[in-house]
């Protein structure tokens, strides 16, 4: 069975890809009476869900006018996500960015499940045993290399 934030971050996708713009902009508190939750849910599903690694940007304005901006960053080619993806981890990663990167580019079909399972299995916590902040470093050493790789797939 589903959670609460894995059945709002899919109404939250649903309706972005309704809109041709790819932006939504909602209310908090609407959607979180909507679901029947508390406020502070739809920031947790937001900001962890919606990230830039995501594929998504977010603005947000408070108060009682406020409003939550939801984008979905689009790309022309694979070759140029992959671009803006490393040069968003030059300085290192951190697991959960990776997963994000990794989410994604299952999403955009750059990777397979299979090689999804195999990026993440490389750079995880277990698998890297190095203290903070190399581990990151390092972390963002092995997506690099991996993604230039895909970089050169995606040409052939």
């Amino acid at each position: 069975m589903r959670n609460i934030s894995d059945i709002i971050e899919g109404y939250l996708k649903a309706i972005i890809e309704q809109e041709d713009s790819g932006t939504i902009e909602i209310k908090r508190s609407e959607v979180a009476e909507k679901f029947q939750c508390v406020p502070s849910q739809i920031n947790y599903v937001i900001n962890t869900r919606f990230t830039v690694e995501r594929g998504y940007a977010v603005e947000s304005k408070r108060g009682g006018g406020g409003y939550i901006r939801i984008y979905r960053v689009q790309t022309n080619s694979h070759k140029e996500l992959i671009e803006h993806i490393l040069e968003g981890i030059q300085q290192g990663a951190t697991y959960t960015m990776a997963e994000g990167i990794i989410y994604r580019l299952l999403n955009e079909e750059v990777v397979s499940e299979r090689e999804a399972r195999i990026i993440l299995a490389a750079v995880d916590r277990t698998t890297l045993h190095y203290p903070l902040p190399e581990r990151d470093m390092i972390r963002g050493r092995i997506l690099q290399a991996m993604l230039q790789t895909l970089i050169y797939r995606q040409l052939d």
